[in-house]
C-alpha cells in the first residue's frame, strides 16, 4: 500500500511559502512523499475575450515553481512532487484531501480582504477536508506578551 502524501496547497503568497516549508519538515518527520499543489482556473470574462498565448495553467506552473524555489533556496527536498491542478482552490485541495494524510495551508493567500486571519480557502478547507488540516501561520510580527 502506497503511503499517504502531505499535501500542500500553494499560491505564491508568503503564507503558502511558509506552508510549504513546514509541509517539507513534516513530511521528513512523518517519512512521508511531500507534494506542492497549485490549483489554476479561468477567470470569467464577460464578453472579453481572453490574451491570445495566455495560459492560467503556465501561470500556476511557474508561481508553483517559483514559490517552491523561493521555500528551499533553491534546493527542494528530493522527492518534491510538483502538481497543478484546474479548478477552484477551496474544492479542488478537498477532493485531493481524500488521498493525503494530511493538507497544510498558509493562514492567508493571495484572494481579498488582506487583514482577515485565516484566508476563505484556509477556512473552506479546515471545514471540509477529508484528512487532518493543518494552517500554518507566518510569524512576521512578535506576539507581545501582556
Amino acid at each position: 500500500m502506497e503511503q499517504r502524501r502531505i499535501i500542500v496547497g500553494v499560491d505564491g503568497s508568503e503564507s503558502s511559502i511558509d506552508a510549504l516549508r513546514y509541509g517539507a519538515r513534516l513530511a521528513t518527520a512523518f517519512g512521508a512523499p511531500l507534494e506542492a499543489i497549485t490549483t489554476w482556473t479561468v477567470p470569467p470574462v464577460a464578453g472579453a475575450l481572453l490574451v491570445e498565448g495566455w495560459s492560467p495553467e503556465t501561470d500556476a506552473g511557474v508561481i508553483l515553481e517559483t514559490s517552491i524555489q523561493q521555500a528551499f533556496d533553491g534546493a527542494p527536498p528530493a522527492g518534491l512532487r510538483r502538481t497543478t491542478l484546474g479548478g477552484p482552490p477551496a474544492r479542488t485541495l478537498i477532493e485531493v484531501s481524500r488521498d493525503a494524510e494530511m493538507l497544510v495551508l498558509g493562514s492567508r493567500g493571495h484572494g481579498g480582504f488582506v487583514g482577515l486571519l485565516i484566508g476563505s480557502v484556509s477556512a473552506t478547507c479546515a471545514e471540509h477536508a477529508r484528512c487532518p488540516v493543518l494552517i500554518v501561520h507566518s510569524n512576521t510580527e512578535p506576539v507581545q506578551e501582556s
